[in-house]
């Protein structure tokens, strides 16, 4: 598959290009939205949390602002890549080209466009005056753990949504609810442990509290929570692929 996804690296990279552009396609501000979007979430929370519910964390809006970028990478890439298969079926049922390259190309996209939008990172941390840490240097570390995460999850939920058309709809309740069941807009440490050890069963918790660590709070991530994250996102990238592949046979026929 490796091989293969190599000869078509190229096709592999305009698809990568056409996922970018496509996206602020027709507007005006065109990719300021991969700051806007974020920035108008983060002034949401940070309106309703700090004055009507009265949080306490300091600097709120940095610390919401570095969880909501990561999430908004995995959220809006799970919402595009889940349906990719079907959203190209006019070219997947006349040209032959690896099929893994639709939602990798999703997957990468969605990459670049997280890390230009970390841009909004930099600048809250330079203004709040939380400033940098060397734990900085994890960052690319994380990132990779998320990238495997997602693309497991995309590989899945992409071949599936072909056969169950319904898929994609139960996939965006459950992102929705999943998103109270990660530490975005609040703080792991406000719930018991036993609540806390089921929040850590969502791998996108760790992965949160890690970016938090190396940014907001200068700080080494818990490794150990890490690792198992990072060893279950590479066994769920292999089921993934192994459900794909076994799923793509048909997947001219049924679109």
């Amino acid at each position: 598959m490796i091989k293969e996804l190599y000869n078509y690296r190229q096709l592999l990279k305009s698809n990568v290009s056409k996922e970018i552009r496509g996206k602020y396609k027709g507007s005006f501000l065109g990719i300021l939205w991969s700051f806007l979007n974020p920035l108008l979430m983060t002034l949401v929370y940070a309106i309703i949390f700090p004055l009507i519910l009265k949080s306490t964390q300091p600097h709120y809006i940095t610390y919401i602002v570095i969880a909501i970028l990561p999430w908004t990478w995995f959220t809006t890439t799970i919402a595009q890549g889940t349906n990719t298969i079907i959203m190209n079926g006019g070219i997947i049922k006349k040209v032959y080209f690896p099929r893994e390259i639709l939602p990798i190309s999703i997957v990468t996209s969605g990459l670049i466009n997280y890390l230009i939008s970390c841009l909004i990172i930099i600048l809250f941390l330079l203004f709040s005056g939380i400033g940098f840490s060397p734990y900085i240097l994890l960052f690319p570390i994380i990132v990779l753990i998320q990238y495997i995460l997602l693309l497991g999850i995309i590989l899945i939920t992409s071949a599936i949504d072909v056969y169950i058309r319904d898929a994609e709809y139960i996939i965006n309740f459950f992102m929705t609810m999943l998103f109270y069941a990660t530490p975005i807009i609040y703080s792991q440490e406000l719930f018991p442990a036993k609540y806390s050890r089921i929040l850590n069963l969502n791998p996108m918790t760790t992965i949160i509290n890690s970016y938090r660590d190396i940014f907001y709070y200068q700080q080494l991530p818990n490794l150990q929570s890490l690792t198992i994250v990072f060893l279950l996102s590479v066994v769920l990238l292999l089921i993934g692929i192994k459900i794909f592949k076994k799923l793509e046979r048909c997947f001219a026929e049924e679109l």
